[in-house]
């Protein structure tokens, strides 16, 4: 097994888990648990498609993680480089809106998972001039 490989599926559960510990750190925050009751989320109102939603962005950096050692290697290098990408930038969105809030845990976390995401794309690309 190439050592990109591993350490490109290492930084997935990385993000994977500082995004659902943001997510726990969320909770934390005054008021949420009662909006959530309410039936809203950050503004929005809370339905089948907001759950979906979520729920993917929870689960593809885990399933990330293992296809990343198991596609062959030119599928896995542009796959992680394509969706470390779009998860770098939702991510960061996430970053800012976390440090408006001014509850600065949350935006360590995603911070985190926005680094991870970076240096997957990284180990990615750079993967191609070990191959």
């Amino acid at each position: 097994m190439e050592d990109w490989k591993i350490k490109i599926s290492v930084l997935w559960l990385f993000a994977s888990i500082a995004f659902l510990a943001h997510q726990i750190l969320v909770l934390m925050e005054p008021g949420i648990i009662a909006d959530l009751m309410a039936g809203e989320a950050e503004g929005q109102k809370i339905g089948p498609e907001l759950i979906l939603f979520f729920a993917i962005l929870m689960l593809v950096p885990m399933l990330m993680a293992f296809l990343s050692l198991t596609l062959k290697d030119s599928m896995d290098r542009w796959v992680n480089i394509i969706v470390g990408a779009i998860f770098a930038v939702l991510w960061l969105v996430s970053v800012v809106d976390a440090a408006q809030s001014a509850y600065w845990g949350g935006a360590l976390m995603t911070l985190s998972a926005v680094v991870a995401s970076a240096l997957i794309v990284w180990y990615a690309w750079k993967s191609k001039q070990i191959a």
